[in-house]
């Protein structure tokens, strides 16, 4: 069934339920992985469009600070849902927090390095010798070692430089850094402010593509409130079925909820994340869900390099029990 067919009869069976008795409604709220923007523009277009109401969702959505801060409030309870990086996500449950992932958003990587071209640097077989800035406690950090020995440079060949997050580009223009790690998602804007002289390559085409953000859900909530967390999934993949193909509806609800976006820039992002979203798995299985083998391989990169201080079976740490397969990425 194409995502077209599947939003009609998604489209009336809301019409039915709007037309039923209301629903008792259950709280919950969302944290993002960051401030709003291009990539959230689902969650603002189901709820500025009664989706999560009439599915008996009572759904705030709350902005964030970074994957490891959705983890971490989602894992305590403090948030019933999140949004954060999955390599982040499965740290976190290592270290004893409660959390279930629900449905995957970025089925790629948004990993990438940037530089400038000028400076020598052809690829990332140069990066040794070179100066990389970034935050301090960046994922991209910490799971360097992967990549330098995917591209064969030795992973203590690098100076890592502390740069805060919206001084990254700045930094590189400048000269104080050699490389710079960004997500995919804001891919234009580097475009933009380098131009031709932008270098970029992608962790994906390197090999190391470990799922990027994915919804969560504090497990002692999912457990106590298994339709919820359902009706929450079935919306959530509906809206971004939806958002696939009328990307100015979502985007224009995004930026309608949230002062100071531009709908264009937000329309770039939005359409940088339907490639992340984009792979075999989300096109012939279904959208946001989970391949079971690149789950374990996931945990065993976690696993390597990062501290996971209690071990645990990978196939808790996630379910697709509420994706409906039906809804896939387009081909």
């Amino acid at each position: 069934m194409s995502i077209t067919r599947t939003l009609a009869a998604a489209a009336a069976l809301g019409a039915l339920a709007a037309a039923a008795p209301a629903k008792a409604e259950t709280e919950a709220s969302l944290i993002l992985n960051w401030i709003a923007g291009g990539d959230h523009a689902p969650y603002y277009y189901a709820q500025q469009e009664g989706w999560y109401a009439q599915a008996g969702l009572d759904l705030t959505i709350e902005q964030g600070k970074g994957s490891q801060l959705a983890a971490q409030r989602v894992g305590i309870g403090s948030n019933e849902l999140g949004l954060a990086d999955m390599g982040v996500v499965l740290v976190a449950i290592g270290q004893g927090a409660d959390l279930v992932a629900i449905m995957n958003v970025y089925a790629n990587s948004p990993q990438g390095f940037y530089w400038l071209k000028s400076s020598g640097i052809a690829g990332p077989q140069d990066f040794a010798g070179k100066k990389i800035g970034n935050p301090p406690a960046d994922a991209a950090r910490a799971m360097f070692p992967a990549f330098a020995n995917a591209v064969g440079i030795d992973p203590d060949s690098v100076e890592w430089v502390n740069v805060q997050a919206n001084a990254k580009l700045s930094a590189l223009k400048a000269g104080s850094i050699d490389v710079t790690t960004s997500f995919y998602n804001i891919h234009h804007i580097f475009e933009a402010q380098l131009g031709d002289d932008m270098g970029f390559v992608a962790w994906s085409e390197i090999g190391v593509n470990p799922y990027g953000n994915s919804l969560i859900a504090n497990g002692a909530f999912l457990e106590e409130n298994p339709d919820a967390v359902r009706a929450f999934v079935e919306v959530s993949q509906r809206a971004f079925a939806h958002c696939v193909e009328n990307a100015e509806d979502c985007i224009d609800a995004l930026v309608e909820a949230n002062t100071g976006l531009k709908k264009d820039n937000e329309l770039q992002n939005w359409a940088l994340v339907t490639e992340l979203m984009s792979n075999e798995h989300s096109r012939t299985v279904g959208l946001g869900h989970f391949e079971p083998a690149r789950m374990a391989d996931d945990y065993a990169l976690v696993e390597t390099y990062f501290d996971i201080k209690q071990p645990f079976d990978i196939e808790t740490a996630y379910t697709n029990e509420f994706i409906d397969t039906a809804i896939k990425m387009p081909k």
